[in-house]
């Protein structure tokens, strides 16, 4: 009786980009959203040196299952700005 070994596939950030790109052409996912994804441990990594690797097999499993997205400053929309703009001269202190 033979054990097979599965090694998961791991991918530098343009590569597993580069998977999901021939996987789905049209997808809306980016590289910056990879990399938040791997930089935040929602995705498993290992570094090799520099190199950051992701598992390509959790990456597509993670995309496949719906989110709750929960609503924080960073992802709701922005407060517009104030209107500072001036009228007449002024005066520099």
């Amino acid at each position: 009786m033979t054990q097979q070994t599965y090694l998961s596939r791991k991918r530098t950030l343009d590569e597993a980009y580069n998977e999901l790109k021939q996987l789905d052409p049209n997808t809306a996912f980016s590289k910056y959203y990879i990399r938040r994804l791997a930089v935040s441990g929602t995705v498993p990594t290992i570094m090799c040196g520099r190199k950051r690797l992701i598992d390509l097999d959790a990456l597509i499993e993670y995309l496949n299952e719906p989110h709750d997205v929960e609503l924080t400053a960073s992802n709701t929309a922005a407060e517009p700005l104030p209107d500072r703009r001036v009228t007449g001269i002024r005066r520099v202190v």
